[in-house]
């Protein structure tokens, strides 16, 4: 769907202010409505403020209908009854999609307890998170309270309701939903940016394959085109980054051992905060490397 501009989206009538907005919230259009009382808005985060007002002002039993409305994750018989075209694009973004059959496993067993001890499928937002992620994230919260998991799992559907709103409304303003993941290659032995270093990203899976999820070759800067990861929350995990820099020397006429000392450099390297930057950049020689956190 094209992005509506926060003027329409405040002069539209409530039926489409309606058709909008109605999936910001899983399967739940009576948010939108009662938000669409509340207009006009002066920017986008004032319109997530209301979304949020409308799930927390609810009444007890309209917020468990809330939850409820929420399909599980990693759901075979789910996937085939059919999802929200939302829930499935947030689902695959994760790998959901294609699971190993011991992460299917995995899955199950965290989704039937924790519906049998809350009553209501475990809800996550799942562009911030990888499978890795979603499975620690599952056992951590299995061992709450079920007042403390229904305040989680609202906000939860907050930061959902946060990403979709993001794909649908343009506004002056903006909200913090986005990260970004940049890389650069700097040849200390020459002491200067390394071009033409084949770059890989692999988000790291225990029960899974892991996955290579960016491709990239450095520029005349040591720097790749564009981030690594960009125009979505940085997902929670385990990564590692590969360059590829023996041929790289090679062709600078760098003597090298046979088979080079340093070929393919791994940097293995976690994500814990979806919303902010990482800089990983590698610094290296023929015989050296090494690696930070910048910005």
């Amino acid at each position: 769907m094209p992005q509506i501009s926060l003027a329409d989206l405040n002069a539209a009538s409530t039926d489409d202010f309606v058709a909008v907005l109605e999936n910001v919230v899983e399967y739940s259009p009576w948010i939108a409505q009662q938000v669409a009382t509340r207009r006009p808005f002066t920017g986008i985060n004032a319109l997530l403020d209301a979304v949020k007002a409308a799930i927390k002002g609810a009444e007890p039993d309209a917020q468990l209908a809330l939850l409820r409305a929420h399909p599980d994750l990693a759901n075979k018989t789910q996937r085939a009854a059919g999802l929200t075209a939302e829930s499935t694009d947030e689902q695959n973004s994760a790998g959901l999609d294609r699971l190993s059959d011991a992460e299917y496993a995995a899955f199950e067993r965290v989704n039937n307890a924790y519906r049998d001890k809350f009553g209501f499928p475990y809800i996550v937002c799942v562009r911030r998170h990888t499978r890795d992620s979603v499975l620690r994230d599952f056992e951590t919260r299995l061992r709450n309270i079920s007042k403390t998991e229904t305040r989680r799992a609202i906000e939860e559907i907050g930061r959902i309701s946060a990403l979709r709103l993001d794909q649908l409304v343009s506004a002056n303003d903006k909200l913090k939903v986005h990260g970004r993941l940049s890389t650069h290659v700097l040849d200390n032995h020459a002491g200067k940016p390394a071009p033409g270093i084949p770059v890989e990203l692999i988000e790291l899976a225990r029960l899974g394959e892991s996955r290579v999820i960016a491709r990239a070759v450095t520029n005349a800067d040591g720097r790749t085109d564009q981030p690594l990861i960009s125009g979505r929350p940085l997902p929670i995990g385990r990564y590692e980054l590969r360059f590829s820099v023996a041929r790289y020397y090679a062709e600078r006429n760098v003597p090298l051992s046979d088979p080079p000392f340093l070929d393919e450099i791994p940097l293995r390297f976690a994500i814990s905060e979806p919303e902010n930057h990482y800089h990983v950049p590698l610094l290296v020689t023929p015989w050296s490397y090494s690696t930070y956190r910048g910005s």
